[in-house]
């Protein structure tokens, strides 16, 4: 049985593998990357201090659960998460090992009016303009996957781009890296990449380093009214939901329980 560590590094391999073979569509990329004029906010709509936010995460499947759903409807759950309260929604699009692709995201969101996440693996230029061309609002930088130098020059690039960027870290020496790019969105993942636990003590511990004015999310492991509590005490109100909404029969209820 692989463990944590080898299905990082297994994705990792994919996924450079993926970003090698659409560096030849770079510039095209960026022309149409160039030419967006329709973002919408994804830190504005969702940092509203002492309110619970939600990204609600289209997703059909991980290397930890396996297949979440028995059919995948990325553009009916979007449509339910919108019903529901959602703050923005965020697609996974990596193919190999969640089972999605770039157009479910392009779907997604041309039937909702909420900003949506880029949820990929970026680790060049390439994949950014991309990201941008396809109409993310937003993408993410997990910042164990990327050099401090990849991790400037990519957040940097999403900026000029007019996109937000998630920056994701899971410690204490992650989080100090992204405060080094003065990162203004921080997501706290809960999932230790190397073993795969789920812990929200990562959230209790990480929570205090994030600066009043930068947007901090707490991803993993949010399934209870109890682990919002747990949460929003260490003063994060932004909470991104993948697995236990996919899961469940009535989304759009689940996550106004969770908002509630």
């Amino acid at each position: 049985m692989s463990t944590g560590k080898d299905r990082l590094a297994a994705i990792l391999s994919n996924k450079r593998k993926e970003a090698e073979a659409i560096e030849g569509k770079k510039g095209e990329f960026r022309k149409q990357a160039l030419l967006r004029n329709d973002f919408r906010g994804f830190r504005s709509n969702l940092f509203q201090p002492g309110l619970v936010t939600v990204i609600a995460e289209c997703k059909a499947a991980s290397p930890t659960a396996g297949s979440l759903v028995g059919k995948y409807d990325p553009v009916a759950q979007a449509k339910l998460y919108e019903q529901g309260g959602a703050g923005a929604v965020s697609v996974l699009t990596d193919q190999e090992f969640f089972k999605g692709c770039l157009a479910d995201m392009k779907k997604v969101r041309e039937v909702i009016s909420l900003p949506v996440l880029r949820k990929d693996f970026i680790l060049t230029e390439a994949q950014v303009y991309e990201s941008v061309a396809a109409g993310a609002d937003a993408f993410l930088l997990i910042v164990a996957a990327l050099t401090d130098e990849e991790l400037k020059r990519l957040y940097e690039l999403g900026k000029t781009l007019q996109a937000d960027v998630l920056v994701e870290v899971h410690d204490l020496a992650e989080m100090d890296r992204a405060l080094e790019i003065d990162a203004d969105i921080i997501g706290i993942n809960n999932r230790n990449l190397h073993t795969f636990a789920v812990d929200l003590k990562t959230t209790e511990e990480l929570a205090p380093e994030i600066p009043s004015d930068c947007l901090g999310i707490s991803e993993s492991g949010i399934r209870t009214r109890e682990d919002v509590k747990t949460v929003t005490a260490q003063g994060i109100h932004c909470l991104l939901v993948g697995e236990t909404l996919m899961k469940d029969g009535d989304p759009a209820n689940a996550l106004r329980q969770l908002k509630a």
